[in-house]
């Protein structure tokens, strides 16, 4: 697993960034990881810098799309053969890494853990939204997506080719479907993922709707349009 690096996107994660460096350093020394300082506001960057941790401090706030572009772009340049998109606030479990590792042994260009793919019913707004977005996905690609919104995903080296030099966009469901068009192979395994382990989330009920509007606009009209570089 010593060519898995772990991405981990971090905007204002003063409060948890140490609990989720610390735990990979010392319970999974076998992977690599790189934080990605998305121009925090808070003491990101100083504690990171303090404690020695593998650091790419950006200068001002590019949001998750180039924060991560950025990861993958460090991914590619240091031929890593898997990247994992990792949360900086503590909700994604690095246990479940290595069954997503060799899932992806087994021919897939994406991994995604999702947190739906046993679960039979659940009616809350995140399953619900979730479910919605997956069947956009379904309706223009004839893919099943259970977890379209997890953002604990797992990438092959086309895929960090594919992000760091062609994909100015961000890992999200709509890219997800814009990369089954193109011939992704894509598949889940089923994951727990946890409670913030401090501060606060961006994502209130009314971004989440939003979010939720732009996802289904862009997967049903906009990825119709789009088109990859090179």
């Amino acid at each position: 697993m010593n060519r898995v690096l772990v991405v981990i996107p971090a905007y204002n994660e003063a409060e948890n960034i140490e609990r989720v460096v610390d735990e990979l350093i010392t319970h999974y020394p076998e992977l690599d990881y790189l934080i990605i300082n998305d121009g925090s506001k808070d003491q990101t960057a100083e504690i990171c810098r303090s404690r020695g941790y593998h650091l790419l401090d950006l200068p001002v706030n590019l949001g998750l799309a180039g924060c991560f572009q950025a990861g993958m772009k460090y991914a590619c340049l240091k031929g890593y053969q898997y990247a994992i998109q990792f949360d900086g606030d503590g909700q994604h479990r690095p246990e479940y890494i290595e069954s997503m590792r060799q899932k992806m042994d087994e021919g897939y260009d994406i991994v995604i853990g999702s947190r739906f793919v046993d679960e039979k019913k659940s009616f809350s707004m995140r399953m619900i939204g979730s479910r919605m977005i997956a069947a956009a996905i379904r309706l223009t690609t004839g893919v099943h997506v259970a977890d379209p919104t997890s953002g604990m995903r797992m990438f092959n080296q086309k895929m960090i080719r594919e992000f760091a030099l062609n994909l100015n966009y961000g890992p999200e469901p709509d890219t997800v479907s814009f990369l089954l068009k193109q011939g992704a192979r894509v598949a889940e395994v089923p994951v727990v993922i946890g409670d913030r382990l401090g501060g606060e989330s961006y994502l209130k009920p009314a971004v989440a709707v939003s979010y939720m509007a732009r996802m289904m606009i862009s997967i049903l009209l906009i990825q119709n349009f789009r088109k990859k570089k090179g």
